[in-house]
């Protein structure tokens, strides 16, 4: 064959693979990122992270998100722990703020997110509890939450009564619920981690009675036991229990019976966190009007104020290959359209601490209660695990055992403080 013709062949050959390469498209167009993403198995957190992740992908169509669960509790925190120590933690994972969050070494294993512009729209009450050493390390996912007693708004109706903003109010409600064949008030200790509330929930009123409890307590100066303000949430326990005011199963009943019968008017009050809200909401929308919320009182009723939980949040690890995509959706959590998908995917608890995100005007009544607390000046403030590392894994144990009266108030408080002697000694703290 002449070699004319062959070079016309080859030419015509190549020309050929140029147009159907180009038909089907960049030959090296890059493969989308997928991020890993680890959550809590909450009812919650499920919807909210899939939801946020759909949306996210939407805008992003070069990233991908796999959204993978992991168990609560001492187990999800021992698997967090030892997936950041191995290096293989997921590009991004939601994790609790507070003394949690300072006990998986932030500086040493989170990238830090302190020059991110979109840290500028996270309210700095969120920030100082996921900061480390003065670097802010994450973003806040969900709402912040109170403390305090769900309560039968009906109940109160019919009896009568009005909200309660000292103990001994609260406790003479509690005596007219009962004469009325009510149960007064609902413990679930099959749940081991609901028996906490009483005492973890009275924080904002130890704090009223000894502002530098807190430090005192991180230094080593200060205890449970010996506190007079400290101790009373032990006490408390011990008082609902002896006043015969708990439902018959207290020890056999779960969070969901506690739900149910605060929902069907079995029981009047239920001493719980507001996340809860979200599933009263699924699961008993016909009833969440009936549902309100107020503070765990003390001994002032001028002193009247709520103990707050800061959201979760999202975070970074340093071992993450794809860091820029991952600050990318934390940007995307921590706006206004990020808040909008949550209140969409599981409704409201509290307020959100991003800027610009509002609650819709049908919120729940037991939300609206929870506003005025954060309104008002001193009306709340963190509980204890948020402005102290230090917080025993045994707390929901020990409560347990004060709650059914197999323990006196001061032994638990006595043991709760030597459970704690463990998790500060661990953290290297000084004065330990």
């Amino acid at each position: 064959m002449p070699i004319h013709t062959t070079r016309r062949l080859l030419l015509g050959a190549v020309a050929g693979l140029a147009l159907s390469l180009t038909a089907m498209g960049p030959v090296f167009a890059q493969d989308p990122v997928t991020l890993s993403f680890l959550i809590d198995n909450g009812a919650q957190t499920i919807p909210v992270a899939q939801k946020l992740a759909a949306a996210f992908e939407a805008q992003n169509p070069g990233i991908k998100i796999d959204v993978e669960s992991r168990p609560g509790g001492t187990e999800g925190d021992n698997l967090i722990k030892t997936r950041l120590a191995t290096g293989e933690m997921t590009d991004i994972f939601l994790y609790n703020s507070g003394s949690l969050f300072q006990a998986i070494n932030p500086q040493q294993n989170l990238v830090d997110l302190t020059d991110e512009p979109y840290e500028a729209n996270v309210l700095d009450s969120f920030k100082k509890v996921v900061s480390s050493d003065g670097r802010v390390y994450g973003v806040p996912i969900q709402t912040a939450m109170g403390g305090g007693v769900l309560y039968n708004k009906k109940i109160y109706a019919d009896l009568g009564l009005s909200v309660p903003k000292t103990w001994a109010e609260f406790m003479a409600n509690n005596a007219k619920i009962k004469a009325a064949g009510k149960t007064a008030v609902i413990q679930t200790f099959k749940d081991t981690w609901t028996s906490q509330l009483f005492v973890l929930g009275d924080f904002y009123n130890v704090q009223a009675a000894e502002p530098d409890f807190a430090e005192k307590y991180t230094a080593n100066q200060a205890k449970f036991a010996t506190s007079p303000a400290a101790v009373k949430g032990f006490q408390h326990q011990e008082d609902v229990l002896k006043g015969g005011y708990l439902n018959a199963d207290y020890g056999a009943a779960t969070y969901e019976d506690g739900l149910r019968m605060l929902s069907a008017g079995e029981g009047a009050h239920y001493p719980m966190l507001t996340f809860a809200i979200a599933a009263l909401q699924q699961n008993y929308p016909d009833n969440l009007k009936d549902i309100g919320f107020f503070a765990l009182p003390g001994d002032d009723a001028a002193k009247n104020g709520l103990t707050a939980w800061m959201p979760a949040g999202l975070f970074i690890p340093k071992t993450s290959e794809h860091q820029e995509e991952a600050k990318k959706f934390l940007a995307f959590v921590a706006s206004t359209a990020g808040c909008d998908i949550q209140t969409e995917a599981v409704g409201v608890t509290g307020p959100y601490l991003v800027k610009g995100c509002a609650l819709p005007a049908d919120a729940p009544p037991s939300v609206t209660d929870l506003l005025p607390y954060f309104e008002k000046a001193d009306g709340n403030a963190p509980a204890l695990e948020f402005v102290s590392p230090i917080k025993g894994p045994a707390l929901e144990q020990i409560t347990v055992e004060v709650g059914s009266g197999i323990r006196p108030p001061a032994d638990g408080a006595a043991l709760y403080d030597e459970d704690v002697r463990k998790q500060a000694q661990q953290l290297g703290l000084p004065g330990w």
